[in-house]
């Protein structure tokens, strides 16, 4: 009876011994998030007074839902993207304006998700407001979506200027009628900035930075912001006048995946 208890014990042990090898690297080969490099900063940190509206963090843009990613609203930057983007908000802060991010980094999971929703046709329940004259078969051939993106690389950021002092924008919520992004300011969904002639993210040759069609006031404001990153090292894209890409960049083959989250940046900040 004592020879057979033994055997049985020295078999659980055994068998313990096993199912602890077993399972140990599946623990530790757990699956955790990313971290940022040490150069990367929120950019409240840089300049806490520029205005921030993180649009894919809420459901008020093209996909119609958060974004993969997006766990916080926040801005993030690589540090010399964030010190440039403070320079440019001191000189229109002496002009009586300041700047507004709308999207900063941007994990590569975020724009996976703009893929698979770009690929699923039957899904176009923001195209009233954000693609009224696209059709979703052409978002990858005209240039709307693609597989990468300079956001990624955590140097690119899209923004605007709002006039001071700055009025609070009233929140969307979902199923509210939309209005076409290309319609006058006083139609289109409210937005404290300045009138640039179309909403952000509108999927439109009009808003090609220097469309022949925006003049007065509005190409007067494209321009402002325009020249005024372009003085400091920022590149604009052409095809979207909220756009611009600080140059050079320190990431310039690199499309990170961390999520936008303080937990995200070394310390935390």
């Amino acid at each position: 009876m004592t020879r057979l208890t033994s055997a049985v014990r020295g078999l659980v042990t055994a068998l313990a011994a096993l199912l602890a090898v077993t399972t140990a690297p599946a623990t530790a080969g757990a699956a955790t998030d990313p971290r940022a490099p040490k150069d990367f900063v929120a950019l409240s940190s840089v300049d806490p007074t520029i205005l921030q509206e993180i649009r894919y963090f809420t459901p008020h843009n093209f996909v119609g839902e958060r974004i993969d990613g997006y766990e916080q609203p926040l801005c993030i930057l690589t540090r010399p993207a964030a010190e440039a983007l403070h320079k440019a908000q001191r000189l229109l802060l002496r002009k009586g304006y300041t700047l507004k991010v709308y999207d900063c980094y941007r994990p590569q999971r975020a724009v996976n998700h703009f893929v698979r929703w770009a690929q699923d046709l039957d899904d176009q329940a923001m195209k009233a407001e954000f693609y009224p004259n696209v059709d979703k078969t052409r978002l990858f051939a005209d240039g709307y979506i693609a597989e990468k993106s300079g956001h990624s690389r955590g140097s690119t950021m899209d923004l605007t200027i709002v006039k001071l002092p700055a009025r609070p924008t009233r929140p969307y919520h979902p199923g509210q009628p939309l209005v076409p992004c290309y319609a006058p300011k006083d139609e289109r969904f409210p937005d404290n900035s300045v009138d640039m002639g179309t909403g952000f993210d509108c999927f439109d040759t009009l808003a090609h930075t220097l469309d022949p069609r925006i003049q007065g006031v509005q190409r007067a404001n494209r321009l402002l912001l325009k020249n005024t990153m372009e003085s400091l090292g920022f590149v604009n894209l052409a095809e979207e006048w909220w756009h611009y890409t600080y140059q050079p960049e320190p990431y310039p083959d690199t499309y990170f995946d961390f999520p936008v989250s303080r937990k995200s940046l070394t310390g935390g900040h």
